[in-house]
């Protein structure tokens, strides 16, 4: 992997929000649900589509607490426009987990 400069770093927004809606998203050519995100006054709430199903429902992740990339263009996932990137891990299996805070933060918090 390339080494990157703390610039570089510092150009990534990578934001804490709470998801708001979420919807399983059928038409994706992968297992996906469509997010809502609630990133405070600031920016608002933006969408994603993430492959998430392995670990969860759309009904448990309202209110859930995740981390996104806010600063990337707009991406078109099929029908859907994805407006940020959620951010996770994959498991012993390669299925993601979200990356979210330990405890309640405020929507809209700059991660450091």
């Amino acid at each position: 992997m390339a080494e990157i400069t703390f610039d570089d770093f510092q150009k990534v927004d990578i934001r804490v929000g709470t998801v708001v809606r979420a919807e399983l998203y059928p038409e994706a050519r992968n297992p996906s649900i469509k997010l809502w995100v609630d990133f405070g006054d600031d920016l608002g709430a933006r969408k994603s589509s993430a492959q998430i199903t392995k670990h969860y429902d759309p009904a448990t992740l309202i209110g859930k607490q995740v981390l996104a990339v806010v600063n990337f263009p707009p991406r078109q996932i099929g029908k859907f426009m994805s407006e940020i990137l959620v951010l996770g891990f994959p498991d012993m299996a390669g299925d993601i987990v979200l990356a979210g805070p330990d405890g309640p933060v405020p929507n809209g918090g700059k991660l450091h």
